[in-house]
């Protein structure tokens, strides 16, 4: 199944579909949960943003053509680099925790397979080769292994070995897990589920075992990001007015807290090493861009302002 990188709506869910990549409809926008209507345009370059911001943010962009690459840029926003250059779509990035490799998701097969690069975008190796869909990939703290969600035979969550051999399933559910997201300490993956009726978040052992819900309600809540001291989790969630919005709680699903507050939708949190910020996506702007904001919800800066949309950022620096 070809999918356009974008979110829709499924049953409630915002999930990222991408279809049509490599060349079919462009990426669109977002209306209420659902995205609608087509964006198009050039890349107008980047503004530097006077901000104490450290280490690398990796996102992926459709300004090449309305193809999906994966691109790099300093965590204030300059700099950025375009890593990927393959004809078919590159989505989801993923850092290792030394910063020396970036875990994606790549339709150059013809089918939604996990791949490995060097920060700098050489060395490409494919992990998974399998006919089903395999995604949302995610390094365990140490670096040895990748969680991962896939299709084979339904939506789980899997792990396999850094070099994609030893793959593992931990998960056995008749509906989707997705979202897999490692504790700091790797004794944990929280990730979201269908489960318990509505998209909730959970955790389990690193081993699929003790599968225990955090979030309840009839909200829709989803991408899970564990903060890198291991204090709170963030994930986006439509609690409010059916709007999608960053929120933070306890690892325990307490103190549920509400980062952003505006109209139009975000999500797909990701945390700074210091844990003191959460960079998103947002479409605040009419179309995707990259945010971040202070991990008590003040201080929301725009990091990328160009034509196109901007998506999905992934948080590296030094600890």
């Amino acid at each position: 199944m070809q999918r356009t990188a974008s979110l829709i709506g499924i049953g409630g869910l915002v999930a990222l579909v991408v279809a049509g990549c490599g060349g079919g409809p462009e990426p669109t926008g977002v209306t209420g949960s659902d995205i609608n209507g087509v964006l198009t345009g050039a890349f107008s370059g980047q503004a530097l943003i006077p901000q104490a911001l450290t280490g690398k943010i990796a996102f992926e962009s459709n300004r090449r053509a309305g193809n999906w690459d994966i691109y790099l840029m300093n965590a204030e926003g300059g700099g950025v680099t375009r890593l990927t250059r393959d004809p078919a779509c590159d989505r989801e990035s993923a850092w290792s925790p030394d910063g020396s490799k970036i875990a994606f998701n790549s339709y150059r097969t013809g089918n939604w397979e996990i791949y490995a690069m060097n920060a700098d975008g050489t060395g490409v190796t494919r992990l998974t080769h399998n006919a089903a869909v395999d995604e949302e990939q995610t390094w365990s703290p140490d670096g040895s292994k990748i969680a991962f969600t896939s299709e084979r035979p339904s939506d789980d969550i899997y792990v396999m070995n850094a070099d994609g051999t030893g793959v593992t399933r931990l998960t056995h559910y008749s509906g989707w897990d997705w979202d897999p997201a490692w504790s700091p300490d790797g004794g944990k993956i929280a990730f979201a589920s269908t489960r318990g009726g509505n998209w909730d978040i959970y955790v389990m052992n690193a081993d699929g075992t003790g599968v225990t819900p955090l979030t309840r309600g009839a909200a829709q809540n989803v991408q899970p990001a564990w903060s890198p001291d291991g204090g709170k989790i963030a994930f986006a969630s439509n609690r409010h007015a059916s709007n999608w919005d960053i929120y933070v709680m306890n690892p325990d699903g307490t103190g549920v807290t509400r980062l952003t507050h505006n109209s139009a939708q975000d999500l797909g949190p990701a945390w700074s090493a210091d844990a003191t910020k959460i960079a998103f996506g947002s479409n605040r702007a009419g179309k995707w861009d990259i945010y971040v904001i202070n991990a008590d919800g003040t201080g929301v800066t725009r990091l990328t302002h160009n034509a196109v949309d901007d998506w999905e950022p992934a948080w590296w620096g030094p600890r």
